[in-house]
């Protein structure tokens, strides 16, 4: 609307200048501009009566407009400046409060992914990323951070010293390798994750510290291969890691959750098949050694964890009962 004025007001002042003082197209325009713009050049030549009354209704008519849109567009620009300026803030400050969460590097299909099953079992993380496109696309609902995770000190915005997992999912395995270098030598406890595309990568990102090494390419052919050998058993372990109403899921527990409420020393002891409908399928020492469809015997360690397998309802009732996290 201020800038429709503004036009409204050059336009009626070329007119008019034009007509009453029978200036040319550009005299009309620069006596229309040193007029509403209050410069105070001369004239291009003396007017008469018309000529002046003309100039007095442009002068006091576009001192108003001028000022009102002026005043408009140094406020828009103004509350644009601030909004974004608050959002960082908030950012930054949501950031700050972050604790044992998670850093993923890289928002491409892989880091999406791994951000959307974070955020459906509700673990804090923050996505590092260095294409400002992305991170206006998806500002709304991911906590970001602008720059490059091969920087240590972009590591060190993310919370590195206050965070447990780190996921490296850059496209370039040498970019992986050097986050996971840098985040090894920032925190020698920290979980870390990498995505790699090549066999080679795979070693070297290990002893360069990664916990663990994902090659997305190298699953997914065996998992279509798997589809045609097992189908039905493939769709069915599909189904174990979807969300949904009306579809299983597995969940991971800790003995000491269930220690501190009731009197458990064996599997049996925890009787949670009749207790929450969920049943044990995996046992994890402590020393980390898997034991899958364990005996219903079989002692609990200290530190040692239990997976149980249940619909949603179930995975609920159990995390309510024992009021798990």
């Amino acid at each position: 609307m201020a800038l429709a004025l503004m036009l409204m007001v050059l336009t009626f002042g070329v007119l008019g200048y034009r007509i009453v003082a029978d200036y040319s197209w550009v005299d009309a325009f620069y006596m229309t501009i040193i007029t509403v713009t209050t410069v105070g050049f001369s004239e291009v030549r003396p007017m008469g009566p018309e000529g002046k009354i003309f100039t007095i209704i442009l002068i006091v008519t576009s001192v108003f407009i001028v000022g009102f849109a002026i005043s408009i567009v140094t406020e828009y620009l103004l509350s644009r400046n601030s909004v974004e300026l608050l959002k960082k803030k908030k950012m930054k400050n949501a950031i700050a409060n972050l604790n044992q969460h998670v850093i993923v590097c890289g928002f491409g299909r892989n880091g999406m992914q791994a951000a959307e099953r974070l955020k459906a079992y509700k673990r804090p993380f923050v996505v590092i990323e260095k294409d400002k496109e992305v991170i206006e696309r998806y500002e709304e609902d991911v906590l970001f951070i602008e720059g490059d995770a091969n920087d240590d000190d972009v590591l060190l915005e993310a919370g590195i010293e206050r965070s447990k997992y780190l996921i490296a999912t850059l496209p370039d395995d040498a970019a992986n390798l050097f986050v996971v270098l840098s985040a090894r030598q920032m925190k020698k406890n920290l979980f870390i994750i990498s995505r790699a595309s090549l066999v080679n990568s795979q070693k070297k990102l290990i002893l360069a510290g990664a916990n663990k090494v994902i090659m997305p390419d190298k699953i997914g052919g065996d998992h279509m291969a798997s589809l045609v050998v097992m189908p039905d058993l493939i769709t069915f372990m599909d189904k174990l890691s979807m969300e949904g109403e009306h579809t299983t899921n597995l969940e991971e527990v800790a003995i000491e959750d269930f220690a501190n409420q009731i009197d458990c020393n064996s599997l049996r002891d925890l009787d949670l098949r009749r207790k929450t409908g969920c049943t044990i399928i995996g046992y994890i020492s402590p020393d980390g050694e898997y034991t899958i469809n364990p005996e219903a015997d079989m002692k609990l360690q200290p530190k040692s964890k239990v997976i149980v397998l249940g619909r949603p309802e179930q995975i609920k009732k159990l995390n309510e009962m024992f009021n798990i996290e």
